[in-house]
This record gives structure tokens, sequence and C-alpha cells, in this order.
């Protein structure tokens, strides 16, 4: 065969493996569609991406790091191998994409550059020191500079970086008589020696701004210069294959309405290492299954870029019947992400997981065999509204194990505890959080009362809250964790690195509590210590650096003030139904404490630059709560009726990689007060309180402060902290010591008051004995095998009253027992 033939067969043969492999495409679609360029440093990242086959653009193909660029007339414009088009000219031109086959050329216009440009401080220099990492925290940012030199973190001060920058070190750092010669610029460029490195490189736009501002005399920080109103970022949100790039592109809108693409000078994080990564220019790259999050950074502002990567084709949802709205928006991310979710829990599971999360307390004998054994098809959805009080049968029976329960979970968070506020503070603080939940306060007038309380703190509970937090810094942070799941500590010295809160935002906020003061009183007799806690008639909070008088501001708002108490238009806003965070922090806590983790993981850490992982069912939740006008039982209703919180805790082969989408219930470990109350109810041996009467439970103690080893074992806060990470959910040696060989669980299986004696002393069968032991330990009747290795430890064991021990010893060790699954 003529060999040219041949060549020519192999040729085609070749080009159709590569339009399988590569999967050419008959149109491609480039963004933005016509190309404007404004000004002298002026550059835009071009994207081009693919909807072949009826693809959306959530799920578009990204072919820019593929895709060969050019323009003709290079002396209007140039292009670089990554797509980013740079002004040179005044001018129109084109630019050229060929990918895959097809090209597509889109028009190019470049306007505004002249001869001598100006250079701005805030929106030129300080985005190039920020991009370049001189203002970062590990450099020229860090408490005491690097050489001598330092700047702002993020450069939220732009007065004290000009000055660091034009005035310090007898001003050697610029030279505007021959910009190239400047320290700023050779040690930016290594030209001489520089420990932090390159930064940029000669002739980039970077240093072409930086050398332009030297050489206009270094202007000050214009006052009346705009500010960047909105960092977006481009896509927002992208379904994409394991193993694949998408190129993001970052605008910036300014307070005059100007637009400006800045991909060039913002600086770009991975959330989520496992899922992806990301170059300083922007390109993402996945590298693992889920849901991933990048963060990008410009000037002061952050945003967010949601990138999800398929477990698999297609999730197994055949068999998923919705019981609410948070079923169906978990349906639409399993199908999303590929995920299968795992089969609904049997009774006896479902009825331990639901008085344990709503009550804090294992069911009684009766009440589980009345559950198990009925045949009713909606007893799930009756067990939770009796629990919640929502049965007209007895709508108040589980009131007050409900009461004590929510109760112990906010004292824990609010911290009440009598090393600070005495034993009379203490127990006020406690009874009004009892009547608080006993009669179903709605949370928005819970919070509004605690915001607003004085008085004094032995005869008004909430008083105590300007106790335990007495100066407006310390009420600043702990209301903002606390009621927006807002961590503001970073602000109190320099403007947030996640988020955009400012040092203003942090001192005007703390201004509200400016003017709370306290003062003694002897109505209680003088040895009684009562504190009064008043609205003083002055008191500021001035701004640490400027020196101003900060203005009562809540976040992001308007500054709000009252002649009477600052506090009660920030107890306003912050309960307000159009505070969404408020909201969102409620919900959030909630369905962590049900489910195992919340939307947003941490618990308390909201902010924008930590998105939840199903925003929709985030939305849903939000809006319910606000028209129940914040009745958090209906919250609770609302969660654990959802199919979703009755899922097992055992994954699937589908599911097994999934940590934050629920798609099987999350097991948690039993905290210290839950557990010793169900150790007390399986052995039958009430725990004595100090003080306290016997049969009060563990989850009704009111204070921090105890001298029971297991409560301090096993986690029990000192209430030191508003985190909800003070209680640790993680196991130790010293916990598992404790069930196993501990003292105080081996006296409660022997006493001869407990439950183990009074079997033993019963005639009746060993079946029902055993029985019992499993009903009220791990809520259900042993299974035949179960039955039937119980029966032979007890007959092989010394004596019947040991085997029964041995038994219940077993069973309170066992992670069914240890463990809410």
């Amino acid at each position: 065969m003529n060999r040219r033939i041949l060549n020519t067969i192999v040729a085609v043969v070749l080009l159709v493996v590569s339009q399988r492999v590569h999967g050419f495409f008959e149109e491609i679609v480039v963004y933005p569609p016509e190309i404007q360029l404004d000004g002298n440093f002026d550059s835009l990242q071009v994207l081009v991406s693919s909807n072949e086959g009826g693809r959306s653009d959530k799920n578009a193909i990204d072919l820019t790091g593929e895709s060969e660029f050019s323009i003709p007339d290079e002396s209007i414009a140039r292009v670089d191998a990554r797509g980013r088009i740079f002004a040179v000219a005044n001018g129109e031109s084109k630019l050229h994409i060929a990918v895959r086959g097809v090209t597509k050329s889109v028009p190019v216009r470049v306007i505004h550059l002249v001869p001598s440009p100006t250079v701005d401080f805030v929106n030129d220099v300080q985005p190039v020191l920020y991009r370049s990492g001189c203002n970062a925290g590990s450099c020229h940012a860090s408490q005491y500079g690097k050489g001598g030199f330092t700047l702002s973190v993020m450069g939220f001060d732009p007065s004290l970086d000009h000055h660091a920058i034009t005035m310090q070190s007898r001003g050697r750092r610029l030279t505007t008589a021959s910009p190239a010669d400047s320290l700023l610029l050779q040690k930016g460029t290594m030209t001489i020696a520089h420990g932090g490195g390159v930064r940029f490189e000669k002739g980039s736009i970077e240093y072409e701004i930086l050398k332009t501002w030297i050489a206009s005399g270094a202007p000050r920080p214009k006052q009346d210069a705009p500010k960047i109103s909105k960092v977006s970022v481009q896509p927002a949100i992208r379904v994409i294959d394991l193993e694949s790039s998408q190129q993001v592109r970052v605008l910036a809108e300014y307070t005059d309405g100007r637009k400006r693409d800045v991909t060039g000078l913002a600086r770009f994080d991975s959330m989520d290492e496992s899922v992806l990564t990301v170059d300083a220019h922007g390109m993402v790259r996945t590298v693992g299954k889920g849901q991933g999050v990048l963060m990008v950074r410009f000037a002061g502002q952050a945003e967010l870029a949601t990138f999800i990567v398929p477990f698999a084709p297609n999730a197994e949802l055949a068999h998923w019947k919705p019981l609410n709205f948070i079923d169906q928006h978990a349906a639409t991310k399993f199908a999303e992400l590929g995920i299968s979710p795992s089969e609904v829990c049997d009774d006896a599971t479902f009825l331990r997981r639901a008085y344990l999360d709503a009550i804090g307390t294992l069911p009684t004998l009766e009440d589980t065999k009345t559950f198990l054994d009925s045949k009713d098809p909606d007893k799930r959805q009756r067990l939770v509204d009796e629990l919640l009080g929502f049965s007209e049968k007895n709508p108040s029976k589980f009131t007050d194990a409900y009461a004590a329960y929510w109760s112990l979970k906010w004292a824990d968070l609010i911290r009440n505890n009598s090393t600070v506020v005495g034993e009379s503070g203490m127990w006020a603080f406690h009874n009004w959080l009892r009547e608080s939940f006993r009669t179903n306060k709605k949370m928005d007038d819970f919070v509004r009362e605690l915001i607003t309380a004085k008085g004094s703190i032995f005869s008004n509970g909430p008083a105590n809250y300007y106790r335990i937090a007495n100066n407006p810094q310390d009420l600043a942070e702990s209301t903002a964790q606390l009621f927006l799941g807002t961590r503001l500590q970073c602000a109190k010295c320099h403007h947030h690195p996640y988020e955009k809160y400012s040092q203003s935002d942090y001192y005007g906020f703390a201004a509200h509590f400016a003017r709370v003061g306290t003062k003694g009183s002897s109505e209680f007799g003088i040895f009684g210590r009562e504190t009064i806690v008043m609205v003083k008639s002055g008191g500021e909070v001035n701004h640490p650096k400027t020196g101003a008088v900060m203005k009562p501001t809540p976040l992001f708002s308007e500054p709000m003030d009252d002649p009477q108490d600052r506090r009660i238009p920030l107890a306003n806003w912050l309960t307000s139904t159009e505070n969404e965070l408020f909201a969102r922090n409620i919900v959030n806590r909630y369905i962590a404490y049900l489910l195992g983790r919340g939307l947003v993981d941490p618990i308390d850490d909201l902010r924008s630059t930590n998105p939840p992982s199903n925003m929709a069912l985030m939305d849903a939740l939000v809006e319910q709560l606000r028209k129940n006008d914040f009745d958090v039982k209906q919250l609770l209703r609302t969660i654990m009726s959802s199919r979703l919180y009755q899922l097992n805790s055992q994954p699937n082969a589908k599911n097994a990689a999934d940590t934050k989408f629920y798609s099987h219930y999350k097991v948690k470990r039993l905290q210290a007060e839950t557990l010793l109350d169900a150790i007390d109810h399986a052995t039958g041996i009430p725990t004595k309180h100090p003080n306290l009467p016997l049969g009060t439970k563990a989850i009704e103690l009111p204070d921090a402060n105890t001298t029971n080893p297991f409560l301090v074992v096993f986690g029990k806060p000192k209430r030191a902290s508003v985190c909800e990470c003070e209680r640790s959910p993680d196991e130790n040696l010293a916990q598992a010591l404790h069930t196993l060989n501990g003292d105080i669980l081996a006296n409660k299986l022997v006493d001869e008051k407990g439950r183990v004696a009074q079997l033993v002393a019963s005639s009746r069968p060993d079946t029902e004995k055993i029985e019992e032991i499993y009903l009220a330990t791990v809520c259900r009747r042993p299974n035949p095998d179960e039955m039937e290795t119980a029966r032979s430890v007890i007959a092989s064991s010394p004596s019947p009253t040991e085997g029964y021990q041995d038994l219940l010893w077993a069973l309170i060790n066992s992670k069914q027992f240890l463990f809410v699954h």
C-alpha cells in the first residue's frame, strides 16, 4: 500500500479517536461577549465554556485552560495564554479563540488610556500590596512587621500604610525622581535581596501601577475616592467532574457605579483542599468528590464560588418519600451530588433518638413498650408531638424535662456560673431560663429580655448577663457570637481576615453597651452583695486608632441610638425578622443539635465565607422560623418530623464518604449530664447531687461547678466561653475506664435497691428480666441470638445476681447505649 495513503488513513483514525476522547464541540460560549478595557492598567479575564448536550450554565464545561488566544493587532491589546487581556493603546481589535476544533472571535475595545494616568492609593496600590501578600499576617502585617516595615492587616488602615511606605525609615523606600530605583520595587522584584522573595515581575501590571504611583509623587489616600460596594465571582456555582478545571473571573463594583475586572489582583483560597485546589490566577482544579468552596478576596471584601463534584452519576432516590420540605431540599442536594441516602431507622432507634434529642432523657419502660407495640402508622409523628407538647391528650407531660434539658444547653452558652454571679445570681438566672423554656417563650422575646435586662441580679435573672460579660467589648463579642453566629474577635485589633467586618464595625457594635453599669445594694442585707445592673447617663466607646467616639451601630446598618437605653434599638434590630443572621443562627444551632452537624460548621461561625452545605434548605428553614414567630419548638418539630432526621445511622456503600449532607444520621456521644441520667435510669439508682434533693437529674443542675467526677471526666463545661466547642464531643481513655471499671457505675450495679436486685428478687421468667434490661438501656427487646447469649451468660455465672449485673454492665458499655445513633 502506498505510504502516503497509509499515512492519510492513520491521520483520519487518529482524528476520530481524538474527537471521541476530547469531545469536539459545535459551539462555544465566550464571556464577556464584548470586551472593553478602560484605563491604562485595566485587564480582563476571558472565560470560555461549552453547553454541549443541553447542559445548563451550572453544568457547563470550562474550556478556558485548553483555549488558544490571539489578538491580531497587539498594539491595541495583548493576551496571555490564560486568556487575560491587557490594555496597550486606545483603539479596537478582536480576540480570537480556538479550542477543540471551534474558533470564535469577540470584539475588543480599549478606551481612556492617557500619557499620565492617575493611580489611587486605596483602589490601585493597596490591591497590589494585598495581591502580592505584603500586608498578610505572615509578612509585613505581622505584629512587629518585617525588616522594620509594618503594614495593616489586609490594608484596613490606608493612612497608616501610606505613612509606613512614604515616611518611615526617612522615606528611603521610595525614590520619586527615579521610581525604578525605589526600594519598594527593587525588593518586590528581587532586584536586591528580599526575604519574601519575588512578589511581582518587572513590567507586570502590578509593577507598573506602583511605579506610576511613585512617579506621580506617591499621593495620599483620597477621602472621597469611590469605595468597593461588592465583589462577585463568575461562575458562582459549578457542577464539575473530578480532575477537571475551571477558570474563575472576579468583578468589583464601586460606589460610583463602575465595574472592574480584578481577577489579576484578587487572592484565591480553597476552603476544602480535599475537593479542590486553586492557583494564584484563579484556575480551580478538582481533586476529590464532594462540595468545595473557593474564597476570593479583594480589597477587604470576600466572596465565594461553590464547586460540586458528584460522588456518583446518579442518586438512588426511588425509595425516598419526603415527609416535609426538609426532605425535598435534601433530595435535591442528594441528586446534585449523586448521594444515595440510607434507609429509615427502626422504631426502637427512633424512639431512643427522639427522647434523647428532645428532652435529654430515656423513655420509661411503659412508654417504650407502648410505642414499640403500637401499630399506628403515624406513631412517630405522635411521639414527636407528645415530646414537644403539641399533643392534645397530655400537652404538659414532658414540659419539665424539655425545660430542664434546653435550659442546660443555653446556660452553658450564656455562661451561668456561681463563681461569677454568686449562688443567688446563678439561681435567679437558672430559674428564668427554666421558666422561659417551660412556657416556650419565643426566641426573639427571650433574646430581647436578655439584651435589655437591668435591675437586681437576685430578682431579675437575665440581668446576670451583664455580670458575666461586664465590659462593652466582651458584651459585643458574646452577643454577636451567641445570637448572630458571628465571631467579631478578630475585628477588635484589625480588619477581619475572612470578612468585611472592620474595627469601626466592632467598636460601633460595642458602643451599644457603653452605658451599662452596675452598683451595689443592701436590699438583701449588707452581706448579700447584691448587684444592680443600670443604664448610666454617659459613657462612650472610642476607636483605638483614631480616638473617634463611636456611634452605636448594628453590624452593616445605620447608627441607632436611644436617649434612654442604647440597647433597645440593638435588641429590636437583633431580633427583627429582617435580620438574616439572627434567624440563620437559630436554625443552624438546632440543626446541629438534632442532626449532629450544622448546615454551617463550626456551628457559631456564620460568616459569608463559610456558607451552608445546603443553602436552599437553610433558606427554607429560616423562612418557616420567621413565619412561626421564632418558635423553636415548631422548628424542632419540623426537623424531627422529617425523613432526613429518621435515617439510619449506618451508611451504605454509596454515602459512606458523606459527612456534610445528612445522607445517614450522624452518631453523637451522649453528653455528660444525659449519660449520667441514663445510667441512673438503667440501674434504677439516682445520683445524689450536693445541696439538691435526691431525684434531681443531672440535666437539671443549675451550676457549672460540680464535684461529681463522672461529670468532670465526661466533659461538663466550666462555662468559661460562649463557644459550643467548650463541650468537647471527643472520647478519651479516662471516659472508657470510668464506665468499664469506675466506682460510680459499679456501686449502682450492686446496690440492693437497684434494678438488678429487684429483678433477681422477683419470680418473673428470665426472658422477661433480660427483656427489661434491654428495654431500660437500649430501648428495644433483644433479638433471639441476644436472648440466647444473655441466658447462657446468666446460667454460667457464679450466681444469677452476678449474671444480671454482667449483662447490664455490658449493655451500658455498648455503643448503642453510650451514643445517640
